[in-house]
């Protein structure tokens, strides 16, 4: 994961993500650098619009707003299954209670 870090650190300073580039920004954050992972994302990420790349993976904001109105009737229905379970608990309880006095 520090390797992407490092590519988008110089995605966002304006640099060209090279090998060399990448390697001292890991060096300077204490990671210990495997020179085929470097070689690996800096041809990888070669041709990529990372911008691009970033945008479409963003999640859209009206997503959780959407949710919103499905959570809440999830949530009445539970409290009308709490009602109904509760009346039949006392149906049950009164029933039992009859039993007694037979």
């Amino acid at each position: 994961m520090e390797y992407i870090y490092a590519a988008l650190l110089l995605h966002k300073a304006g640099k060209k993500i090279e090998e060399a580039s990448v390697t001292r920004i890991l060096e300077a954050a204490g990671v210990k650098v495997e020179p085929a992972r470097v070689k690996a994302l800096v041809a990888a990420l070669d041709g990529v619009d990372i911008s691009d790349a970033i945008q479409k993976a963003a999640m859209p904001v009206a997503a959780p707003v959407a949710a919103a109105p499905a959570a809440e009737a999830k949530k009445e229905k539970k409290e009308e299954k709490s009602a109904e379970a509760e009346k039949k608990e006392e149906q049950a309880a009164a029933a039992g209670l009859g039993a007694l006095f037979g």
